[in-house]
């Protein structure tokens, strides 16, 4: 007769599911299909404590203070020790690190309460003290690496993609598309929901006035990836990230990236990356652009020894890429979640032995 063995229970929280179509959700889901081989993995919008949910051995919580509720429910069902609650992981968001753990109660508490903490990012450790630190991870997340497809050489084609909303700071984008209005050989998409009206009407209005920038609105996954492998340079002007999906998506498919200089994007692009401008500075960004159209559609000879700013960003990214590989990110969390479960047994068997004495 056959043994069948049952695959341990895990659920992930996430406040995002596939209708949102954002990171959250992608991390989600990526994460299930890499535990799906171990663990038995569903993923919640909330969790509660009720007889069916006895059964989760695990829960991974992404962003502390959306999913403050479900964390604050397992560790009430599953209790707290000194090290936190008992197979609960928490990975930590860009919202969460560069806003909410600094002002908002439950996100602190969430911090508390969890065993185990991931940030996808190395600069993210930065910014947790020294007992959190402990008890950290940096897991990078990942793409499947896509081929370069081949780019136009009279025109610099540049993509941004994020959702119109402040934290991804879109207004950087349009003030740059109307700088270069004198540039018909730099061509402009963005692509991303319009999540704030307002920044949606100013997007409208800078298509109106900046024939070479168009706004696409929101994209399907595979095809947003598309136009990112057609671009030549990919724009990420956000204001707080933990890790940005879209970034090692252009990193993986041989797309440059120029960034904004703030923690997130230096933890995935490294401190020495040579494509970064001011937050927020449309004309740096502006200037970067210009520069990247001057190497594509009129490149000049150069010294020795020298490299174009569009050479030595492609170079750098291609180093980054190695980060960015499945293998790497669902090593990494398996070893957390087994070891999650270990200790969430522990202290199963240590209450079991308490109550007996």
């Amino acid at each position: 007769m056959a043994v069948v063995l049952i695959k341990p229970s895990v659920v992930i929280v996430s406040p995002a599911l596939a209708d949102s179509n954002n990171g959250n959700w992608q991390t989600a889901r990526r994460w299930q299909l890499f535990l799906s081989e171990h663990f038995n993995v569903r993923i919640v919008k909330h969790w509660e404590n009720t007889p069916a949910t006895q059964q989760d051995v695990a829960m991974i919580a992404l962003h502390a203070r959306r999913s403050a509720g479900s964390i604050a429910a397992w560790s009430q069902s599953r209790g707290v020790t000194a090290q936190g609650s008992p197979g609960l992981v928490l990975a930590l968001t860009g919202t969460d690190l560069y806003r909410d753990i600094d002002t908002d109660e439950t996100a602190q508490q969430s911090l508390e309460l969890a065993q185990h903490l991931i940030v996808l990012q190395e600069k993210g450790l930065e910014k947790l003290g020294e007992a959190l630190q402990a008890k950290t991870s940096v897991i990078f997340q990942s793409t499947t690496s896509r081929k370069t497809l081949p780019k136009p050489k009279r025109r610099l084609k540049v993509v941004m993609v994020g959702h119109l909303r402040d934290e991804k700071m879109p207004q950087t984008l349009m003030e740059a598309a109307v700088l270069l209005r004198g540039y018909p050989d730099i061509y402009i998409d963005h692509i991303g929901g319009p999540l704030d009206p307002e920044l949606a009407q100013a997007a409208e209005e800078t298509m109106q006035a900046c024939p070479n920038y168009r706004w696409l609105g929101n994209q399907p996954h595979g095809a947003t990836r598309t136009r990112i492998q057609r671009a030549h340079v990919l724009v990420h002007a956000s204001k707080m990230e933990g890790g940005a999906h879209v970034i090692m998506e252009a990193v993986c498919s041989g797309t440059p990236v120029v960034a904004s200089y703030i923690d997130g994007n230096i933890g995935m692009l490294g401190a020495g990356y040579a494509g970064y401008f001011p937050l927020g500075n449309s004309h740096a960004l502006a200037n970067l652009l210009t520069q990247l159209q001057e190497d594509i559609v009129n490149p000049k000879p150069l010294a020795p020894g020298k490299s174009s700013l569009y050479t030595k960003l492609k170079n750098q990214c291609a180093e980054r890429a190695k980060l960015f590989t499945p293998e790497n990110e669902q090593n990494e969390l398996i070893r957390l979640v087994q070891q999650a479960i270990q200790n969430n047994t522990e202290a199963k068997q240590q209450e079991v032995q308490h109550a007996n004495t």
